[in-house]
């Protein structure tokens, strides 16, 4: 475990999450969502969390490792057409994470994800979090919408407003 990273985490608290994020900016990416999944038939899903509690730093859980735990918390797994994809923030690690369904996982490579993650965490460098998120999600769904082209009974099988954890 890193002495740098641990103490990232322990003195970020989990209210910096909500200042990050306000209503405002959960408003505008759950409106993203909602426009992206017109023009696909996958589900995206959003997480944000201000950093990890005291026994996962000591197990060395990492960002990415927390966002499949997220993943399989949210259910992003449990959609008819196995290609749900989860957007993680970890606020500690000023990390993004892409998590997507083995559908999805299949039809994409990985190296497209990280091309949005890595965006993503340019505009969180510049401190333009919102921006950041919307554009993250508008270029998860022109992936999907690639592969996935929306389906006259596609229905919305996740929530689309973000999870603040």
């Amino acid at each position: 475990m890193s002495f740098a990273r641990a103490l990232r985490h322990l003195i970020t608290p989990p209210w910096l999450a909500r200042q990050r994020f306000p209503e405002r900016a959960l408003d505008a990416i759950e409106a993203a969502i909602r426009a992206c999944e017109a023009e696909h038939s996958g589900e995206v899903c959003f997480a944000v969390e201000a950093s990890l509690d005291a026994g996962e730093l000591w197990r060395g859980v990492t960002a990415r490792e927390r966002a499949v735990e997220t993943f399989a918390e949210l259910r992003v797994w449990d959609t008819a057409a196995n290609n749900g994809v989860l957007i993680f923030v970890l606020l500690a690690d000023r990390d993004v994470e892409i998590v997507a369904d083995r559908g999805a996982a299949a039809a994409i490579a990985p190296e497209a994800w990280e091309a949005v993650c890595r965006a993503m965490e340019q505009h969180f460098s510049d401190g333009r979090f919102q921006e950041g998120c919307v554009a993250g999600v508008r270029a998860v769904g022109a992936l999907l919408a690639q592969h996935f082209p929306p389906a006259p009974a596609d229905r919305n099988e996740l929530r689309d407003r973000p999870t603040l954890r």
